[in-house]
């Protein structure tokens, strides 16, 4: 082959051709090395002189993740693992690759999928900005518990640490928010690697796991074994309680005459919904969830106090400073949930069990810290409890319902309560509901009443406006085979932070149901602004900026529809579930200046509610 001199203009062709035909070079060097060319299957193959096939490390990944039972691969290729691509296109896995279109949806997408199924999600995505995008994603998924792995591109190893063309040292970038991270140096590393990453990601407490991949370990050579084992020294997953801890527990519910179960994301995560109820129901304790704790304990059941803490209902939170035993399974007591800490639960001793021991009094000082995964440890626990006599503590809360429910005006104007309660009750419960952040997030914490686990998806500890539609991408896929409705609920400007992965559902013919509560603000921005700030609206009117979210929508090939007023809102969701071949962009344009009601301010007691019946905090 010869090259162009220096005189002759050099194509973009040229350049392409004469890299495809060193890569050509490169691998027939390695064949005459390792032993002879030869065939397997559709797949190219190297021998080694024994019989044992030698395979490209893109090939040993793509068989490890079929190995590994994943369904869905949110990915967008790039440079550093085109090899990858080429070999999903020329193998044809088991698994799908969904194409996305930015690569911080693909990490929303898996966390929504993970979240969804209780499944691992899957990333894969190429070196540099590729796998910067995700690092929102897996912070996300870091501080959420979710059970992602993402698969990053690198440069060759030789070119780690010059500043080579799309290198970025994705380890250090992502130390502080994954489980664990790997950089394979060699490939015969990658099938246990993978192996490792899933285990690690759905083990104990979940999280992400970051495995980076030069480019020239996916072209060098080896066999491939996928691990039937695991050998980690050293990580060690809590499963069950001491016998000692459990006598303890049954001693101190017993004890209680206000006990108080507060239930978080653990639970869910640890399959103990229907533990988590009957150890309500049995003792007679009630239920208080955090946001990721909604649908761990159906909010139809009369013991059910909904969402505590900072806009959690305030029976909730009454239940919480008048109680005398806390329970807490699988919940960590973040600031959101306690405000000002030396004034939260203070007549309560506490229980915290939590497969991370690192959570227990961490934030709250525990009278008895159990570690252990939720579901074995009430495997343990419920043998031993007993009918508690809380008649008297049951009408306490019953009285508090009554004297500050939920509620909302019903004046004519369009409010986004009133599409919530009309959504569930056209799905009467039985849906995915994804939520992004902000005012939209804590009215469907509020009005939607989940009764089932992994119906409620959200980001609670990072916060990250964009998430629910990708997220619900991931858990449309996942959804896909059981025909149970996925309905994503954003604000109008978070929803523009991700809206091109509704090319991505389109695509695919997901059914999404997508609600936009258009306000024409960063609404919870705003409620702050208006209520701590003096009506300084700085920089969160969107007005000017907005587009037609109808026209959005049907230029992604999506129907769009849009309600102005109450009396439209039925015939628009009616509309929507007629659709079943491609989302239905859902506008609601609600009033600018509604409120998330009940409010605890940041830093503030929780005793200190800023409830509907009060406008300003002077006047509580």
């Amino acid at each position: 082959m010869s090259t162009p001199t220096d005189a002759q203009p050099v194509s973009a062709a040229a350049v392409a051709q004469i890299s495809v035909e060193r890569e050509r070079e490169q691998d027939r060097q390695r064949a005459s090395t390792n032993g002879t060319s030869g065939k397997s299957g559709d797949i190219e193959a190297t021998h080694n002189g024994t019989g044992s096939t030698l395979m490209t490390g893109a090939e040993i990944l793509v068989r490890a993740l079929d190995a590994e039972g994943v369904e869905f691969v949110f990915g967008h290729p790039g440079g550093a693992v085109i090899n990858i691509y080429d070999e999903m296109a020329r193998v044809k896995p088991r698994f799908e690759h969904v194409l996305v279109r930015h690569e911080q949806g693909g990490t929303h997408a898996a966390e929504g999928y993970a979240k969804a199924t209780g499944k691992v999600g899957t990333v894969l995505v190429t070196s540099g900005p590729g796998a910067t995008n995700c690092v929102t994603g897996i912070a996300d998924a870091f501080m959420d518990s979710v059970p992602i792995v993402v698969f990053t591109g690198q440069v060759p190893t030789p070119l780690i640490g010059n500043d080579a063309f799309q290198e970025c040292d994705t380890i250090g970038v992502t130390r502080s928010i994954t489980k664990h991270s790997f950089l394979v140096m060699d490939v015969a590393d990658l099938a246990k690697t993978v192996r490792k990453a899933y285990h690690i990601a759905r083990t104990g407490r979940p999280g992400p796991v970051v495995v980076d991949l030069p480019k020239d370990v996916l072209q060098a050579r080896a066999e491939f074994e996928y691990p039937s084992t695991v050998g980690l020294p050293g990580y060690v997953v809590p499963t069950k309680a001491k016998s000692d801890a459990i006598g303890t527990a049954v001693a101190m519910i017993n004890d209680a005459s206000r006990p108080l179960l507060y239930v978080g994301g653990g639970a869910i995560n640890g399959n103990a919904s229907a533990k988590v109820t009957e150890l309500a129901r049995t003792a007679r304790i009630p239920v208080t969830t955090t946001l990721h704790g909604l649908g761990a304990f159906p909010e139809t059941d009369p013991l059910s106090l909904g969402m505590l803490g900072m806009h959690g209902t305030w029976y909730a939170n009454q239940a919480v400073q008048n109680a005398d035993l806390i329970v807490a399974l699988g919940a960590r007591f973040d600031d959101r949930v306690t405000g000002k800490l030396d004034a939260w639960a203070p007549h309560a001793r506490i229980i915290h069990v939590d497969i991370d021991p690192s959570c227990i009094s961490k934030n709250v000082p525990a009278d008895l810290g159990i570690v252990g995964d939720v579901g074995q440890v009430l495997d343990q626990l419920l043998p031993h409890i007993t009918p508690l006599d809380t008649a008297e503590w049951l009408e306490s809360i019953e009285s508090w319902k009554e004297e500050c429910p939920l509620s909302f005006d019903r004046d004519g104007a369009l409010r986004p309560q009133h599409v919530l309660q009309r959504l569930r009750e056209k799905t009467a419960g039985d849906a995915v509901v994804v939520t992004d952040v902000g005012q939209n997030q804590m009215w469907a914490a509020q009005y939607f009443q989940y009764a089932h686990p992994r119906s409620h998806i959200t980001s609670g500890g990072l916060g990250t406006m964009g998430f629910s539609l990708p997220a619900a991408v991931g858990a449309g896929f996942g959804m896909r085979e059981t025909g149970r409705p996925v309905i994503s609920i954003n604000g109008d400007g978070g929803f523009l932070m991700n809206a091109q992965e509704l090319g991505v559902a389109a695509a695919h013919g997901l059914p999404l149901k997508v609600v936009i509560m258009n306000n024409s603000y960063l609404g919870m921005v705003r409620q702050w602004q208006e209520l701590l700030h003096d009506n300084r609206y700085s920089h969160t009117d969107l007005t000017a900026t907005n587009p037609d979210f109808v026209k959005l929508a049907e230029a992604f090939n999506c129907v769009g529809l849009r309600a102005t007023s109450p009396d439209e809102v039925d015939d628009v969701i009616e509309a929507a579930w007629r659709v079943t071949d491609r989302p239905v962009v859902m506008e609601f344009r609600v009033i600018t200046e509604e409120m998330v009601f009940p409010m605890v301010p940041a830093g503030a007691a929780t005793d200190d509610m800023i409830t509907q019946r009060f406008s300003n905090p002077g006047d509580v």
